[in-house]
């Protein structure tokens, strides 16, 4: 997920829940210039706070909020829920459709691989379209336990909170309590 909804659907997705039932969180972002760092942005990076809210919770510790560089190269050490957040070129709002695949492709395809093989869930989604009335985005879902396809099914990002949140057992958090988890993906 990149940009500006990060910050609505974060403060649904409540990482600090995640962490009260013993799993874990972390967001990396990058072009975040150190852990916890707190500005609005970090000069010529493309680092943007919009895009990485938790840094604003005081339930979520603030080692939870790390640099991309420090995203685990030994995926067994990835938190229970973690964020990827790239950079304002990177996300397709300043850059192209072109250079997002290649930064995807060079920073989540290890990751990928390896989901496949263990049991592990990417979700890549966007927050807006450009402009149209519908919204229309693509989500991803990577990992052994969807089934290969195209959907087509009319959903939202509070269907996918619901989904994460009923995964982890979690409480449902605003519109996510009246919507419902997406079901028809899985094997």
């Amino acid at each position: 997920m990149t940009a500006c909804h990060y910050q609505n659907f974060l403060q649904l997705i409540s990482a600090g829940e995640l962490i009260e039932k013993n799993y874990s969180f972390t967001g990396y972002s990058e072009g975040l210039p150190s852990v916890d760092f707190n500005g609005e942005s970090a000069g010529k990076s493309g680092y943007a706070r919009k895009h990485n809210p938790w840094v604003n919770f005081t339930n979520i510790p603030k080692e939870a909020n790390q640099p991309l560089t420090n995203f685990p190269k030994d995926f067994e050490k990835l938190p229970t829920v973690s964020f990827v957040i790239p950079t304002l070129q990177n996300d397709m709002h300043d850059g192209t459709i072109q250079e997002a695949d290649q930064w995807l492709k060079a920073h989540l395809n290890p990751y990928v691989q390896w989901a496949n093989t263990h049991n592990s869930l990417l979700i890549v989604t966007w927050d807006e379209d450009e402009g149209s009335q519908n919204n229309t985005i693509p989500t991803l879902f990577v990992g052994p336990m969807v089934k290969s396809g195209q959907y087509s099914d009319n959903l939202n990002h509070f269907n996918l909170l619901r989904t994460i949140e009923d995964i982890y057992g979690l409480s449902h958090a605003g519109a996510a309590g009246n919507s419902s988890p997406i079901v028809g993906i899985w094997r």
